[in-house]
């Protein structure tokens, strides 16, 4: 069996051919879905937290649903191998929804993070259960076209989320934020389960995808990560730098010692083939995810912009995203697409240092707009080719297990970079000296890093599978 990614054939069909168009309109409806909630509740959280008088508890109503997020990726991976895609959907769906339910009626802040650690159980298992699921029933060769289509099914929600939280807020209470998205979450499931019902454990493979740890040994490894997680985000939020430095050593350790376990041998060296694209989707992300944190704080506390208007420029980086995404849908064949994932991590790092370099020297700010707008297209071209490499190396029986490391290193690195990132900004800005330039220059030392070790990516991907 042939690992060659076969970028050069011809479509069969499209995403909307009979037999795919309900599941890509559910895979659509459910990405809206959750880009709106996660959207909405960050807008909406300062209000929720005042109203429930817990502002002490504002970082672990964030931080417990990603936390948790973690341990959903890890258990949804092989459980999706075993069982397909239909269990791990169900279940994902219903902590979701009632994640929301008990978010929305919670009396205190406390049983409102209750309910936010329900749903980030159900989106670790949604998460991974959309890839390997739609990965099996679109065709390969269409792979970049669904995660082109996926990336853009963020655009809507990135440009009118926070608006609508803050209309719900106004009109109809807090509350509704969340219990608005739990009515429209049994409709995705009514599109999209019905192709997932179609689906059985996948064909055996000729090549285990990781570690082959017992399922009770991986969700041991992933409660690990899942502190680790949380540690880095208190240790990011500590009101003295020498604790958050401490606290975040703690959850680097715990997350680096999880991941060596969790992820498939070599990823955490980048190692040719899989490895490596699992260690550049956590590189990609986390630069990205960590600039976009502290884009709209820098313009808002720095530059004196209001919160629309830096609102108005991270929308304009997810339409870029969405261009980015469909320029790589029509990449066709193996040496373009390295071409267009290596311009990819370039366009990211140079937009993030054109950011640090305009904190750094005093530059007008109105360059930060047009320097995240090009960002937006560098992670759109790179990012969903990722999530097209990751399934093309992946054996039959071992796309969940791969879907479930590829989000997981999203998570762990993005939390590691946003954690220093909150430790270092606060330490710049303390010893007086520009912080977003300080937090800027990281995240694209991360893309840096990303960009050297793209070409692995590619480099096992014509080699004869074993067996």
């Amino acid at each position: 069996m042939d690992t060659a990614i076969p970028m050069n054939a011809p479509p069969t069909g499209t995403l909307w051919t009979h037999g795919r168009a309900a599941a890509s309109t559910g895979a659509v409806a459910l990405v809206s879905l959750l880009a709106f909630e996660a959207m909405a509740v960050a807008a909406a959280m300062p209000a929720i937290a005042t109203a429930l008088d817990g502002l002490a508890l504002y970082a672990l109503a964030f931080g417990g649903a990603l936390a948790a997020t973690v341990v959903g990726l890890v258990a949804a991976g092989g459980w999706i191998d075993r069982r397909g895609p239909l269990p791990a959907t169900v279940t994902g769906l219903a902590l979701f929804t009632a994640g929301l339910l008990v978010a929305g009626c919670a009396p205190d802040m406390r049983v409102l993070v209750g309910g936010r650690v329900l749903q980030g159980l159900g989106s670790g298992l949604l998460g991974v259960a959309l890839y390997a699921g739609m990965g099996r029933v679109v065709p390969r060769e269409l792979h970049p076209r669904l995660f082109a289509l996926l990336a853009a099914a963020w655009v809507v929600p990135a440009l009118v989320g926070p608006a609508l939280a803050a209309a719900l807020v106004d009109w109809l209470g807090w509350r509704a934020v969340f219990l608005v998205a739990a009515g429209a979450a049994p409709l995705t499931a009514l599109l999209l389960l019905p192709a997932y019902g179609r689906l059985g454990p996948a064909d055996a493979g000729a090549v285990p995808a990781g570690p082959a740890l017992p399922t009770s040994a991986r969700v041991g490894w992933a409660a690990l990560a899942a502190a680790g997680a949380l540690l880095l985000h208190v240790g990011s939020a500590a009101a003295r730098p020498a604790w958050g430095w401490g606290l975040v050593a703690i959850g680097l350790a715990a997350a680096v010692i999880a991941a060596a376990r969790l992820l498939p041998r070599g990823s955490l060296v980048a190692a040719p083939g899989l490895p490596a694209v699992i260690a550049l989707r956590g590189l990609l992300a986390s630069a990205f995810a960590s600039a976009e944190v502290f884009v709209p704080l820098a313009l808002t506390r720095e530059a004196g912009w209001s919160i629309a208007q830096a609102g108005l420029v991270l929308s304009g980086g997810a339409v870029m995203w969405t261009v980015g995404s469909q320029v790589q849908a029509r990449l066709q064949g193996a040496a373009h697409r390295r071409t267009g994932l290596n311009a990819g991590f370039g366009i990211v790092t140079g937009g993030i240092a054109a950011i640090a370099a305009v904190f750094a020297v005093g530059a007008p700010v109105g360059w930060v707009a047009a320097a995240w707008v090009v960002t937006g297209l560098g992670i759109g071209l790179s990012f969903p080719m990722l999530s097209v490499l990751t399934l093309a190396l992946s054996a039959a029986d071992a796309q969940g297990r791969n879907a479930s490391a590829l989000q997981l290193s999203d998570a762990l690195a993005s939390s590691a970079v946003l954690a220093v990132s909150g430790v270092l900004y606060a330490g710049a800005s303390g010893a007086g000296l520009p912080g977003p330039a300080a937090v800027f220059a990281l995240a694209a030392g991360v893309g840096l890093v990303g960009l050297l070790v793209a070409g692995r990516a590619f480099a096992a991907a014509a080699e004869p599978r074993a067996g």
